[in-house]
């Protein structure tokens, strides 16, 4: 099937506008135009997309579903045209990453501040997504670079380790918890937790844990940042599981104790996830070796768990 970008527009116009007339005047066509354009991609697609009604036109259900993807391929051939005005302007390359939470909203913001300024002509796409979805995103070309932590099926990518981090519990100074060393993630379920927005791929971790061992969690109020977490935590609002590499730095200005938990998933195993890394881009590789060289980095790291 062959479709025309003025087709697919005139088609979704028509859709979300409910008649052919508005949609052929938005587009600057005849209705009769319109109307022939519109014939020609139901003939393509074998069944009718619209149903023709007295007060208008509404979608089939085979409409609707290529009223999506017409979207989608819109949308697609916008991001094209954005990518190539940039290029035209000076932009030498684009960098798409995909990362879970930690990535997000801790490390990447310290990293690519230096990556950038040493690259000015190149451009970063930092996009929070769910750990499984991570690994599609790179085999489809959607993403460059891929960064994940702990159990992920890599789809047969080249996942290249670069540092090993631990979920732990944080509590406030005085909490009841605060003189454990070590306890099972169970053991909090009792409590007040101050969580991540619901859609982070720490949250939804933490959300299928809880419901293998048939329970919730009691979250109180869920937030956008690991800072967010941790002075809400501080205030006493709740406890919370924060990644140990984000934790350590709120320890001692919001009064917080850092708990181990016993569990096995606790320790995260963290991947650079990448299609073929002799065939990504030099700047691309510049990127990940500069995250590699962050997390390596003998002066900085051990000095922050010493806080």
């Amino acid at each position: 099937m062959q479709f025309d970008l003025t087709d697919l527009r005139l088609f979704v116009l028509t859709a979300e506008q409910g008649a052919l007339s508005r949609a052929a005047a938005a587009r600057h066509l005849s209705l009769a135009a319109a109307s022939a354009r519109i014939k020609a991609l139901e003939e393509q697609a074998g069944m009718p997309l619209l149903y023709r009604e007295a007060r208008g036109m509404r979608t089939t259900p085979a409409g609707e579903a290529f009223l999506h993807h017409a979207r989608g391929v819109l949308r697609q051939a916008e991001q094209l045209r954005a990518d190539l005005q940039e290029y035209s302007g000076g932009l030498r390359g684009h960098v798409r990453v995909f990362a879970n939470t930690t990535a997000v909203t801790d490390f990447m913001p310290e990293i690519l501040p230096a990556f950038l300024a040493a690259n000015p002509r190149v451009n970063v796409e930092l996009q929070e997504t769910p750990n499984a979805e991570i690994p599609r995103g790179v085999r489809d070309g959607r993403a460059d670079i891929g960064i994940v932590a702990g159990q992920v099926d890599t789809l047969g990518l080249q996942a290249i380790h670069f540092s090993t981090d631990r979920l732990a519990l944080v509590v406030p100074r005085g909490h009841r918890f605060a003189r454990r060393r070590r306890m099972a993630f169970a053991q909090t379920l009792d409590e007040p937790m101050v969580g991540m927005h619901p859609a982070s791929t720490l949250q939804t971790f933490l959300a299928q844990v809880t419901e293998q061992l048939g329970q919730t969690q009691k979250l109180r109020v869920q937030l956008s940042s690991f800072d967010a977490m941790c002075r809400m935590i501080g205030a006493g609002v709740g406890i919370g599981i924060v990644p140990e590499s984000a934790a350590r730095r709120y320890l001692d200005p919001m009064g917080l104790v850092l708990i181990e938990l016993d569990d096995t998933w606790s320790v995260r195993e963290r991947y650079i996830l990448v299609r073929e890394s002799g065939r990504i881009p030099a700047y691309a590789q510049a990127l990940i070796d500069l995250l590699r060289a962050h997390h390596q980095a003998p002066a900085e790291k051990p000095a922050r768990r010493r806080r």
